[in-house]
């Protein structure tokens, strides 16, 4: 109980602290039972019966599409069918909203009564494990299994060489351009749509803008956004393509992307808000506000795409137009790196063995079921993690959006503190769009920031360790 009470303890701390900033800032079968539990204390106590039904509590984002406009229909599918196979488990089902769900699951945490399972993405997940309050799932792997899925996937599933989360969905970010405008306007030539890789040029891009400008003046050519922190992954991945740079480096221990290219770049993105080849007051819009632009037709390019943004959005467009997925130009014309979205499911040790097992073997139907596993997919308008599983659907963007992850480099989620690295990301983008600082002035400011914070994570975690 040492243990816990010294993870909850720094959770605890942790809480104190974020609220603090806060304040300041105004704004897996169940083979798997004996694993490696991290040197916690002895639970067999707690599975003395082991033919009593075994209960685990799943909390659940919208990951998967509502079915028949009812979200947690698709879910409550999932479990009957589960129960089918295993009704020796017994799942209790609680949907979270990605408003405020986040803070939910940080007072469960902290007042030690957090789910058993949760489907949710690396930036909390590989977090909770730096704090120790995972159970490890290497055991649910095989060799074969690991080669099956990527590198930088794998990167974002661990924490201290020990797999954390189960990865399952994922699709990379990207752009978007309405392809309709550009058959109107009599410019597709200009758009990369005829090489199968769509890679293309800063030239290019800017091309594509002008004739945009000139020709459709009813449409703004692209869009930006600096308001909140939602979407800053289309942010930072325009600009660090632009800038032929990456975000963090390689081994996410500092930041990267202050380099004189992306300097140029966020400084060209200031003036083509002048030049109306970016929407104006870039700094005061959200991420939603310029993708109600795009869905309405009145913006030619999103920064801010991917597959399953793509499927999501198409009940929301209020214009006709058709939406192709492209990758971010580079200024060289070499391949782009792009942040993948990652989905997948995590367990909380709870102190009690049994319930660990019967996760595993519940997280373990959710993404193999012979049936249920590609529904579930597909569910989720993702693509499989897995590179052997492909051609999940009929469309053509889907198809593309597959040949993409070989574009997908590390996102910063694998950073320690990512999350106050991500504050300090946006107030610098406002610095410049608003011209109190030039592109590099600003980027150089948020480094700094940033390598602080990331340099003092990483101090708590080891020490918490």
């Amino acid at each position: 109980m040492i243990a816990v009470k010294k993870r909850i303890t720094g959770f605890v701390s942790l809480l104190l602290m974020v609220s603090m900033i806060a304040a300041c800032s105004s704004n897996q079968e169940s083979g798997g039972a004996n694993e490696n539990s991290g040197g916690k204390e002895d639970t067999s106590s707690k599975q003395e019966d082991t033919s009593k039904p075994v209960e685990i509590t799943w909390w659940n984002f919208p990951t998967y599409q509502a079915l028949d406009g009812e979200v947690g229909k698709y879910e409550k599918q999932l479990i009957e069918a589960f129960n089918q196979k295993h009704p020796d488990i017994k799942v209790n089902l609680e949907m979270i909203t990605f408003d405020g769900g986040p803070q939910k699951l940080n007072v469960a945490i902290a007042t030690n009564s957090a789910p058993d399972v949760i489907y949710d993405a690396p930036g909390r997940i590989i977090d909770w494990a730096k704090k120790d309050l995972l159970a490890p799932l290497d055991d649910m792997f095989t060799d074969e299994d690991k080669n099956d899925i990527a590198p930088a996937f794998w990167k974002q599933s661990m924490a201290n060489e020990k797999i954390y989360m189960y990865p399952i969905n994922t699709a990379p970010f990207m752009m978007a351009v309405n392809k309709t405008v550009f058959e109107k306007i009599g410019a597709l030539d200009l758009l990369p749509l005829d090489k199968p890789d769509r890679t293309w040029t800063f030239d290019e891009y800017k091309k594509a803008l002008e004739a945009v400008k000139e020709k459709a003046p009813d449409v703004i050519p692209s869009g930006f956004y600096a308001k909140s922190q939602a979407g800053d992954q289309g942010t930072r991945a325009y600009l660090a393509n632009l800038g032929v740079s990456r975000f963090l480096n390689e081994e996410g221990t500092s930041v990267a992307i202050n380099t004189k290219e992306t300097g140029a770049a966020l400084d060209w993105l200031v003036q083509a808000q002048k030049d109306g080849l970016v929407v104006s007051g870039s700094a005061s819009l959200a991420a939603a506000d310029v993708n109600d632009l795009f869905l309405q037709g009145k913006l030619a390019f999103s920064i801010n795409y991917s597959a399953v943004l793509r499927a999501q959005n198409a009940p929301l467009k209020q214009a006709e137009f058709e939406d192709v997925l492209l990758p971010y130009p580079t200024l060289d014309g070499s391949e782009p790196k792009l942040e993948p979205y990652l989905g997948g499911m995590a367990i909380f040790n709870n102190d009690d063995e049994a319930k660990i097992a019967a996760s595993k073997t519940f997280i373990d139907f959710v993404a193999n079921d012979p049936e249920w596993g590609k529904k579930s997919l597909i569910q989720t308008g993702g693509l499989s993690v897995r590179n052997s599983v492909t051609g999940l659907y009929d469309d053509p963007e889907y198809t593309y959006s597959e040949l993409a992850r070989k574009f997908v480099t590390d996102p910063p989620t694998i950073a320690d503190g990512y999350a106050e690295v991500r504050t300090f990301w946006f107030p610098e983008l406002q610095r410049a769009l608003l011209g109190s600082a030039t592109g590099e002035e600003a980027l150089n400011a948020f480094a700094t920031k940033a390598n602080d914070a990331i340099a003092k994570a990483k101090t708590a975690n080891t020490a918490a360790k």
